[in-house]
This record gives structure tokens, sequence and C-alpha cells, in this order.
């Protein structure tokens, strides 16, 4: 990323938490009050438990800005992460929901690391996402320790960390060699007689993989986003949006009006309507992550 792109994308983040600071800390007994009446289908309600706690999603992906993905995109999985643990949310339990939600964001945002760290799947059991996640910072406490003791432990790590964490040497070792391989020399060498290198088997001609799997990637997270706004549209937008944006087969506006009982004309009013105020529901994101070619993205992502 060019220095005028972290630029951007600093100042973009910026605003982002100047606006969602706007939004003031529920009391318990509002929050209650919201949550149940989410529970009895007000999306409204929904919505004001989500956006005032924002800024605690913010909070939690700064605790993973040492991975080296982007802040906006962190934000973007727990921001997922938050709306589901609202869905959940049982205000009966007598607890806050950010106490509840917390675990929810937790694993949006982990989720995604662990998706994106590396071709190979990483993190397939519970011990290994511990591992991955525990690792560094286990080390590092256990340097520090040294470091105070004017001892030099390096030789027992592994073991040490093993044994704090649960887990037995060995996968430590494993997790250490998987993290610290994550980025690859394309100079490196394949094979036993060293004749050919990973740069020999770049694609020439084409989009490349890692720009495949960037655009599937930004599908599903724009499709995610595209279902959280649908909660906040009412049941009539949404039956409209299905069935003539979403459906395989869309209805006319013919068949929708007859399905409602009004004129083919004001089904195709609703339906603009109903196309304005999701593309509303959508636009601060899109305008966070400056996507270009915005309405094909959308079109697609809810195709």
């Amino acid at each position: 990323m060019t220095r005028t792109g972290r630029a951007a994308g600093g100042m973009a983040l910026d605003i982002y938490l100047a606006e969602i600071n706007q939004y003031a800390l529920l009391p318990v007994e509002e929050e209650q009050r919201l949550a149940r009446l989410h529970r009895d289908g007000d999306t409204r309600a929904a919505h004001a438990l989500v956006t005032a706690n924002l800024r605690f999603v913010v909070k939690v992906a700064y605790e993973y800005r040492s991975y080296g993905f982007r802040m906006a995109d962190l934000i973007q999985e727990g921001n997922i992460g938050l709306m589901r643990a609202v869905q959940k949310f049982d205000p009966d339990k007598q607890i806050r929901l950010i106490s509840y939600a917390v675990w929810w964001i937790r694993a949006y945002i982990q989720n995604y690391i662990l998706r994106s760290w590396s071709m190979v799947k990483l993190g397939t059991t519970q011990a290994q996402r511990k591992l991955f996640f525990s690792l560094a910072r286990t080390k590092r406490e256990l340097d520090r320790t040294s470091a105070e003791h004017g001892a030099d432990s390096d030789g027992e790590d592994v073991a040490k960390i093993a044994h704090r964490l649960r887990v037995k040497p060995g996968e430590v070792s494993e997790m250490a060699q998987r993290l610290d391989g994550r980025d690859l020399s394309l100079d490196a060498p394949l094979g036993d007689d060293g004749s050919a290198t990973h740069v020999d088997r770049l694609a020439g001609e084409g989009p490349g993989h890692d720009h495949v799997l960037a655009d599937a990637q930004e599908q599903r997270h724009l499709a995610a986003d595209v279902e959280a706004a649908m909660t906040r549209l009412d049941a009539r937008e949404r039956f409209i949006i299905e069935q003539r944006l979403m459906a395989d087969a869309p209805m006319t506006l013919k068949d929708l009006g007859e399905h409602f009982g009004f004129s083919r004309e004001r089904a195709r009013q609703l339906e603009i309507r109903a196309k304005e105020k999701l593309r509303g529901e959508l636009s601060a994101l899109a305008g966070e992550l400056d996507w270009a070619g915005g309405e094909e993205r959308l079109s697609g992502a809810m195709s």
C-alpha cells in the first residue's frame, strides 16, 4: 500500500470512529427494553442496539492489529459478529449485551484472521486456535520473565509454552513454524535440486489466484452486509427485494402488484423506494472501503 493509500485509509477510519462515537451508550433499562422490542420483531430497536455498541467492536479489533490486517477489515468482521449477537441476545438473562456480544465479535474476527492467514487451513481444532492466538503473547511473557531474572530460556520456551497452554510441545513447534512461514520469498527454491523457484510458477496472463480469492472473499463480506441490511427493512420491502432482485425467477411488477393488491405503477414506486433504502443502509460501508463498481458488486451479492 502506498503512503497516499495508507493516509486515505487512516482518514476513513478516523471519520468512522468519529461517527460511531456520536451514538450514546445505553443504560441497562433502555438496553433491555430495546432487546425485548427486537425480540418482538422491531428492526429499529436492533439497529439502535448495534449502533450503541459499535465502539466496543473497534476496541476488540485493535487487540488484533499486530496480525497485519487492515483495521477496516477487522472492524467489519467484528460488526458482523455484533449483529449476530444482537439477533441471539436474551435480555431475560440479566447480563449486558456487550458482555455477551464480545464472544461473537472475537469469534468473527478470529475466523477472518484464520481464513486469511494462509492458503493452508489453520486453527482447525480448538487447541490450534488457542495456539495461534496465544503463542506470541505467551512467548513474550516468558521472555520478559527470563529477562527480569537474567536468564536465557530459549531452549526451554517450547516446553514452558506447551505446559502453560496445555498442549503438546510438538504442536507448539509446528504452529511456530507455520506462523513464521506465512510470507515466502518467490526466490525460494522448489525441490531438492533447486533448479526452479516459486517465481517460475507465477501466471503470465489473467487474474492471479490472490485476486480471485480476494474478489470471492469480498463478495462473501458484501453478501453478509446485504443480509444484515435486509433485516432493517420492513416485511413488504424485504419481500420486494427478495422477489425482484434476489430470486432466480423474479416476479414481474404486475405480479407484485397483484400480490399486494395495488397497481403496477405503485409496485414500481415501492421497488425504487426499497432499493434506495437498502442502498442507504450499505452506503456507509461502501464509502469506508472505497469499493469500485459498487453497483455491480451490490447486484452480485443480491443475486
